[in-house]
């Protein structure tokens, strides 16, 4: 897959940082998917959420980025998704440990509560940093519902 290929997601709260970030992104070379919304207007971001994260499950994009305003609404919908680890990164060593531990598909960021440059680092971060794999991909296997076993006692 093209891992320059990613899609990108927001409520009205994450646009602006959405549309600053479309623009750095395609900056550096990223082939950008955006997911909208496409103003600052009130919508709900489940709207927005659910194509992103089709897109990922579907092998169509490798990642993604998400915004809302605190993060919480959209990632909470986003990991409803069976074949999705989105992680709330408010720090780049967030993001780091969320790509090295969980193997993070989407980096989720609280665009009310970070900047324009706090968010470069992090996203920067996320794209930059690889799965670690060993011990954190059994961890990994356990996620989805379809794979739960009772732990042996």
């Amino acid at each position: 897959m093209d891992n320059n290929k990613l899609g990108i997601a927001c409520d009205h709260a994450g646009y602006e940082l959405k549309e600053f970030l479309v623009g750095y992104l395609g900056s550096k070379g990223y082939d950008v998917y955006d997911f909208g919304t496409n103003s600052p207007e009130s919508v709900d971001y489940p709207d927005y959420a659910h194509p992103l994260a089709n897109a990922i499950e579907k092998g169509e994009l490798p990642r993604g980025i998400a915004l809302c305003g605190s993060a919480n609404g959209i990632t909470i919908t986003l990991n409803k998704h069976q074949g999705i680890r989105a992680a709330i990164c408010w720090e780049p060593e967030i993001a780091e440990l969320a790509r090295k531990h969980n193997d993070a598909n989407i980096c989720s960021l609280p665009a009310r509560f970070i900047d324009n440059d706090t968010a470069v680092k992090i996203v920067e971060t996320f794209l930059n940093t690889d799965f670690e794999g060993g011990r954190h991909q059994r961890r990994i296997d356990k996620i989805p519902l379809c794979a739960c076993t009772a732990p042996e006692q």
